[in-house]
């Protein structure tokens, strides 16, 4: 059975700082190989306190969708996690060039850990152990940004991290069975850079995955209780759609 484990739901600063959902963001655990994606404020303390318990020592490999804080907070202590405080060797990182080389989330001395450092990019294929995933297409958000579709046993699984709405986004991750999205904002707001409740549902009713799943909640998520409009949702989707929650385990 392969997993994806919430450690975290928050989306954008003021949830993330206020630390109404948690900023952990997720562990896959897919044939057997762990790897972590996003790691913001409060991996560390939410992956060690999780039930059962996660080891950072069976980590392979961490993604980094971007920079920005809630995302790549706490990159650096879980390198440090993974390797045994620096003493096995081991794991891949992967992330944008800007993250790593013109505005750098992980310090020179965490970066001799590891066994490998990919500098991803759009349309390239990439592998953790033996595990494939693909950048299908670069985001439109503030920094450099991707997502990616990981194949499992001929299943695909897509997350589209945090961006703005364009329609090659629907094409670029088409055939996801399960999807995930970063939905911050509730209604649209010119010029954020974040998707909008409406403009997600958009992309599940195109894409038509088995499983959509929505996180990373802004705010005004949270004030009109997203969680709560889980049927209204899967209704208009004509899909299974999930609101994830902080230490929501997801199996497949």
């Amino acid at each position: 059975m392969s997993s994806i484990k919430f450690l975290g739901t928050a989306g954008a600063r003021f949830v993330m700082i206020s630390q109404l959902r948690y900023s952990g963001g997720m562990w896959f655990s897919i044939n057997g190989i762990q790897f972590l994606v996003d790691p913001g404020p409060g991996t560390l303390i939410r992956a060690v306190k999780s039930k059962p318990k996660l080891n950072p020592q069976n980590l392979e490999g961490i993604f980094l969708s971007h920079r920005h804080l809630d995302h790549s907070c706490e990159i650096n202590l879980m390198i440090e996690a993974m390797t045994d405080g620096g003493f096995k060797k081991k794991g891949v990182v992967f992330a944008p060039y800007d993250c790593l080389y013109e505005d750098p989330v992980i310090l020179q001395y965490c970066r001799g850990f590891l066994e490998k450092i990919e500098t991803i990019k759009e349309k390239n294929f990439y592998n953790i152990k033996g595990l494939t995933f693909e950048i299908p297409i670069r985001h439109k958000h503030s920094v450099e940004t991707y997502g990616f579709k990981i194949n499992s046993n001929g299943k695909i699984i897509g997350y589209i991290s945090d961006t703005s709405f364009f329609p090659q986004l629907i094409d670029a991750y088409k055939n996801s069975e399960i999807l995930i999205i970063n939905t911050v904002l509730y209604e649209k707001k010119e010029n954020v850079q974040h998707l909008c409740l409406q403009e997600a549902e958009e992309i599940i009713k195109s894409i038509k995955p088995k499983k959509a799943i929505l996180t990373h909640f802004g705010m005004t998520m949270l004030k009109n209780k997203i969680w709560e409009k889980k049927d209204i949702i899967s209704d208009r989707t004509k899909t299974d759609v999930i609101i994830a929650n902080d230490g929501m385990n997801f199996e497949f």
